[in-house]
């Protein structure tokens, strides 16, 4: 899979998005995981009509940290790469060593990606995505998955989907920045011992110190968002890396040089969503949708209903049940599914 043991700590360079649709500024942050000495880079692979609908709003911090108030979709088509860019990604990645990782966000991402990547990366907003993570797990491949925004019953009913697959479980809260006070790395324990699998933290606190607690306690994954210039307009620059504390973070797991733990860091052993996380999960979550206009007495299928952002409406886990039944009326595109747009002799 990875190269990973007990022992060891690996260490992912999570640009994600920072690249800001810039295929010139990818590769830089390529150079910048190479130099600082990371296992491997990580990006997000979606074409953003897939992944959000229209009239989607961005979430609290990315309003902050990006200074603008418009759509997910239009925030996301400027951070856009295309499928030739992360092909020509994955050529530089295994020209300059390192390994190369990218989180589909949607279905057609995942097809992409699996003769890019040697494991699945998945992010936290598709944790409660059945669909989507037993899509994932006919590829066979190994999983690494980021656990924030959820209890520990969702992280369970992840892991059932995710069956045959070899799983690396990442604790994680999603807030951008994360306080302190919410990281509860106990939680990190936690999920270990419930599920009997390797765990790591994801982390999204300011500097590396938190991260370096977490190597300590037994991370055997630390995943971390870096940038080129923490002055850059994005959603994730302002709570990313520069390199050089990219590099130093690195260095300082590799040696084993760690920080006393701070009981503020450590926080509950409760594997739970925090107050800031609650509010979060409803943008990055996803709902069953309609894809396109859907006609009064149209059956519905995979054709005409998917999953997209934000998660307001009846979560993945009902898609399989509505598939096959008839709709009551109209459904305009990109409008939630609801049982009440379902003829009643279908939803018994």
């Amino acid at each position: 899979m990875l190269n990973i043991n007990d022992n060891d700590c690996f260490v992912i360079a999570e640009a994600g998005v920072n690249h800001n649709g810039s295929f010139e500024l990818a590769k830089k942050l390529i150079d910048a995981a190479v130099e600082a000495g990371a296992d491997a880079v990580k990006f997000q692979t979606f074409k953003a009509e897939e992944l959000v609908t229209e009239d989607a709003e961005m979430a609290g911090y990315q309003k902050n940290n990006t200074g603008k108030k418009q759509s997910q979709l239009k925030m996301l088509k400027e951070l856009e790469l295309s499928y030739k860019d992360f092909e020509a990604l994955k050529k530089y990645c295994d020209k300059k060593g390192i390994l190369f990782l990218s989180s589909p966000h949607t279905s057609d991402a995942v097809d992409f990606l699996d003769k890019l990547v040697p494991a699945f990366k998945i992010g936290s907003g598709d944790i409660t995505n059945i669909p989507f993570l037993k899509k994932i797990a006919e590829k066979g491949k190994p999983v690494i998955l980021s656990t924030g925004m959820s209890y520990m019953h969702e992280v369970k009913d992840a892991i059932s989907a995710l069956q045959g697959c070899e799983i690396i479980l990442l604790h994680c809260t999603s807030s951008y920045p994360c306080p302190r006070e919410d990281v509860n790395l106990k939680a990190m324990e936690t999920l270990a011992k419930e599920t009997g699998l390797q765990v790591g933290y994801s982390d999204h606190t300011l500097g590396i110190d938190v991260s370096l607690m977490a190597a300590k306690r037994g991370a055997v994954i630390i995943e971390k968002h870096f940038t080129i210039d923490n002055s850059m307009k994005g959603p994730d620059h302002k709570a990313s890396l520069n390199p050089k504390q990219l590099k130093e973070l690195i260095v300082r797991i590799k040696s084993k040089n760690y920080p006393n733990d701070e009981e503020i860091v450590l926080g509950s052993s409760e594997k739970k969503p925090t107050v800031q996380e609650i509010e979060n999960a409803k943008v990055a979550r996803k709902s069953v949708v309609a894809l396109r206009d859907i006609s009064k007495g149209e059956t519905l299928s995979d054709i005409n209903i998917g999953i997209k952002r934000p998660g307001l409406g009846l979560a993945p886990r009902f898609y399989y049940d509505i598939i096959g039944k008839k709709s009551t009326g109209k459904i305009k595109k990109d409008s939630y599914v609801k049982w009440n747009n379902l003829r009643k002799s279908d939803t018994k």
